[in-house]
């Protein structure tokens, strides 16, 4: 189907028309609804990847209004283009979103009650602006999808509890300041190149010499920073950790895998797309210190997720210290390290839709999600473990699943251009992430004893029977897209050559170099 590109925007957008006006007649329409848009929006992102795949040019390009470009040049009208890259991540986004919309419906019902049309009508909208800015060719409409996905994810964190509702003001001050530095950017960008469109805007960088403009580092500069802020990554996590710790779960489960995935893709576009490899790498200073603030980013992160006592907090450090993996992938100017970058958006997303899965049915089950909580647990819901640990064991990189073979990428990059330091943080927080998640094990396989004394030191104190630590596992509905998404880790570790495949092609016309630049 030609126009499947198309879909993908069309089904959440009318599903979040009808979850607004048929919520208003019965609330239960609102979940299958939303259930119903995702998995068409999903076919479609299947299908657009598979004709980008199918293409010699490998993309697939859809004007809005029937701009073509065999009448108007390239830059008359709104393009959204999927290449291999942009293909593959618009698809996380809304594969996570279909897993996440199943899995939605009993949380939803029961933390944000009689607010189920607002909430599946935030839920979609933020799906289409997570997986526009995946497709547009527009840096213009780039920065209106993301102020879609930022003002969605504004009302989706805010609809919880009073301490969400605080937390999100944070969000919404350090969000207005980076998408402000990224419009500024871009105006200097239209200023000095006359274009918008993405892939235009590097022709004319490249036919105009303009490497070297005053103009165009300070767009590149602006531009960074904004995205820099948007994807939390250090010192400007603030808004992160209260965010997702105090939304409600499916709102964590949704924007905790995705959001600063995306707008590492967004870096990653403008650095290979937009301002092309040679003005990005060699005609600006970031190549030089970039790698650095990933040094510093990736400890404190590490050092304060080490220093939690639970769970989603613990979680949302771990999101700030990744986001210094994949941002140092890109920066240390490697091809092994952008395919480690690439792979890793693509790992992280579905390891860490995993792990707030499976927090969020603790907290249903314990009421609590803080360590001293989950003594006994496994014996409850072994399978719920399964799966949360799945998660983690990906996000220390165990084999067979694909956070190794995204930190094996990292690991060979680093190791091919000599940047040490990156190497030596990666084995630390690695190190700090199997401290935390064997934490966790320990407490969770903590045994019961028949009198109700805990046969691990200090359990006891918790006052935990047997009679309260039987099988009691969780809703099917919120199992099932658990153990789905953990079956996804594995699948993608198991056949990683075939995604790698896949950023190979994407690369390959680029030329990086695949040892140090020396």
């Amino acid at each position: 189907m030609d126009n499947a590109i198309a879909w993908i925007f069309i089904f959440p957008l009318f599903g979040a028309v009808a979850c607004a006006l048929l919520g208003m007649v019965n609330r239960k329409f609102c979940n299958p609804i939303a259930v119903l848009s995702m998995a068409g929006a999903t076919w479609a992102g299947v299908e657009t990847l598979l004709q980008a795949v199918a293409s010699p040019q490998a993309e697939v390009s859809y004007i809005l209004g029937g701009w073509t470009l065999d009448l108007f040049p390239r830059g008359v009208g709104i393009e959204f283009r999927a290449d291999l890259l942009g293909g593959l991540i618009a698809l996380v986004v809304l594969g996570v979103g279909f897993i996440v919309s199943i899995y939605s419906k009993l949380p939803v019902e029961r933390e944000t009650p009689n607010k189920e049309s607002l909430f599946y009508t935030l839920f979609l909208l933020q799906i289409t602006g997570l997986a526009g800015i995946a497709l547009t060719g527009d840096a213009f409409n780039l920065y209106v999808l993301i102020e879609v996905a930022a003002l969605t994810g504004y009302g989706l964190i805010a609809i919880g509890s009073n301490r969400a509702a605080a937390a999100t003001f944070n969000y919404l001050i350090l969000g207005t300041i980076g998408a402000s530095l990224y419009l500024l950017g871009v105006g200097y960008v239209y200023i000095k190149t006359g274009t918008l469109n993405m892939v235009g805007i590097q022709e004319v960088i490249m036919a105009n010499h303009l490497m070297d403009s005053a103009t165009m580092q300070v767009a590149f500069v602006l531009i960074g920073l904004g995205i820099l802020i948007k994807m939390a990554f250090f010192p400007f996590h603030a808004w992160l950790p209260n965010a997702y710790c105090n939304a409600p779960s499916t709102t964590s489960s949704l924007l905790a895998p995705l959001v600063t995935k995306v707008m590492i893709y967004v870096m990653i576009r403008m650095v290979l797309t937009v301002f092309g490899v040679e003005f990005s790498f060699e005609s600006t200073l970031w190549a030089k210190f970039m790698p650095w603030l990933v040094v510093v980013a990736i400890i404190c992160a590490a050092v304060m997720a080490l220093a939690q006592r639970e769970i989603k907090k613990m979680l949302a450090y771990l999101i700030v210290a990744e986001v210094g993996y994949m941002v140092g992938g890109v920066w240390i100017y490697n091809y092994y390290g952008l395919i480690g970058s690439i792979f890793h958006i693509i790992s992280d997303a579905c390891m860490t839709l995993c792990l707030f899965l499976g927090a969020g049915i603790i907290l249903r089950k314990c009421k609590t999600t803080h360590f001293d909580g989950l003594r006994g647990l496994f014996a409850k819901m072994p399978l719920t473990m399964i799966g949360f640990f799945i998660g983690g064991f990906s996000i220390i990189g165990l084999p067979p699943t694909c956070g190794f073979f995204s930190k094996w990428y990292l690991i060979t990059g680093g190791m091919v251009s000599h940047r040490w330091e990156y190497l030596v943080v990666l084995m630390f927080s690695t190190m700090v992430m199997v401290v935390l998640f064997f934490r966790l094990i320990e407490r969770i396989h903590l045994a019961v004893s028949e009198s109700g004394k805990n046969l691990g030191k200090g359990h006891g104190e918790l006052g935990l029977t047997k009679e309260q630590t039987k099988f009691d596992e969780a809703p099917l509905s919120m199992l099932i897209p658990l153990l789905l998404a953990a079956s996804i880790v594995l699948i993608i570790g198991i056949y990683n050559q075939d995604v790698v495949d896949q950023i190979e092609r994407f690369l390959e016309p680029l030329n990086l170099p695949k040892g140090t630049k020396d």
